[in-house]
């Protein structure tokens, strides 16, 4: 009898699927308050410490890798009872905030650097300029409203060396004086998402602000 020879069955490698793209971020939590007169980011906003607004804001979907860089004991206990990351330092200069946070986070191919003391800054805002990294990612993105710029910045990759290297005390828009072609503003939904707190009065009118949300 004849005999045949056992099919042999291919086996397929199916590629497992890529993860979606994320970003870093890095909150910047290591200023002095000095116009404030004690350590703001711990100042009462709406009935809780006003650096949780960030850590909300910034509790998305696209942001992967997150870190709050800080000089302050008091914010590091807080977010680590937040559950997030924290670097507490003890480096002088807001260059060295920004290239301590880029390192715990920089292998993401872009990085959003946002201030912690803008407590009207919302989720869909830090969505909007991400979609627009994700659609065109060899832009720098900053917030804006009308003709007023501002604060997050979102860098890519390309730009990580030079925001390790910036000079004593500056922070990254100095790269964006240098690189001005490079700039893309994402809109924000209103003017104060920009807005920032350096006194007691403008926490009082930010409150205010928030109220009518």
């Amino acid at each position: 009898m004849r005999q045949t020879k056992p099919s042999i069955a291919k086996s397929f490698q199916t590629e497992a699927p890529s993860a979606p793209p994320g970003l870093g971020c890095v909150l910047m939590a290591s200023g002095n308050s000095s116009r404030f007169g004690s350590n703001k980011l711990l100042a009462s906003f709406c009935g809780e410490p006003l650096i949780c607004r960030i850590l909300s804001a910034t509790d998305t979907d696209s942001i992967r890798k997150r870190i709050v860089v800080t000089r302050s004991p008091e914010v590091a206990k807080l977010c680590r009872q937040k559950q997030v990351n924290v670097l507490l330092h003890a480096e002088p200069y807001r260059s060295d905030t920004v290239r301590l946070g880029l390192d715990a986070v920089g292998s993401e191919a872009g990085c959003l650097f946002c201030s912690c003391d803008q407590p009207l800054l919302t989720k869909e805002s830090i969505e909007a300029m991400a979609r627009a990294f994700f659609a065109q990612p060899a832009f720098i993105y900053r917030l804006s409203s009308q003709t007023v710029c501002g604060n997050p910045i979102l860098f890519p990759k390309q730009f990580y060396s030079e925001l390790r290297q910036l000079p004593a005390g500056k922070g990254g828009s100095c790269l964006i004086k240098k690189y001005p072609q490079q700039v893309r503003l994402v809109p924000a939904a209103s003017i104060y998402e920009l807005k920032d707190i350096d006194t007691p009065a403008d926490l009082s009118l930010l409150e205010k602000e928030a109220e009518l949300l």
